[in-house]
């Protein structure tokens, strides 16, 4: 029992070690959280062989499996919450979503943003769409660039989709 955990360790201490180096993104995440129970698990299997072997206690295995599993119970718990979070596309705690919109609001040749929404991608890229009333279509474009300026260099959003709406002057008689 000592030496294949011992193995094992090994083995997933190499992939832990790799997947910690790449991208911090959802995906990679939970398969670091895998390698890791995998990982908590060698070492438990090697700490009660270790103590069977110098004490003959057998309950320990049991006790260090159960305690690897509520481990790995509250660091899947954390990483649920966030899936479910990408997947009901809230908006990031990080993001005041209105204040964001009052921003894009108060660009030059911009007289409203309305049906604004702003999500995580499960990349970990920030998201935005939204309606922009404008006074004039064109001026489009260069509000378009002010905009995705905005929205990278003060709020981190790069996944930027924009619809342009002309704001109409005409009275309508009643």
């Amino acid at each position: 029992m000592f030496a294949v955990a011992s193995i094992g360790l090994f083995i997933n201490l190499g992939v832990a070690y790799v997947l910690s180096r790449g991208e911090a993104t959802l995906n990679v995440r939970a398969a670091l959280l895998h390698v890791i129970g995998d990982l908590l698990g060698s070492v438990a299997a090697v700490a009660a062989g270790a103590i069977i072997y110098l004490t003959g206690w057998h309950a320990i295995d049991p006790i260090l499996a159960l305690a690897v599993c509520v481990l790995l119970l509250f660091s899947s718990l954390h990483l649920l919450r966030e899936s479910l979070h990408v997947v009901l596309e809230g908006v990031p705690s990080n993001v005041d979503l209105p204040r964001v919109g009052r921003s894009m609001a108060e660009l030059e040749r911009v007289r409203s943003v309305h049906d604004l929404h702003i999500w995580t991608l499960p990349s970990g890229e920030i998201a935005i769409s939204a309606h922009v009333v404008i006074t004039d279509m064109r001026h489009w474009e260069r509000v378009l660039g002010e905009m995705r300026t905005l929205l990278e260099e003060n709020f981190g959003i790069t996944h930027v989709t924009l619809q342009p709406e002309v704001h109409e002057y005409v009275l309508h008689p009643m």
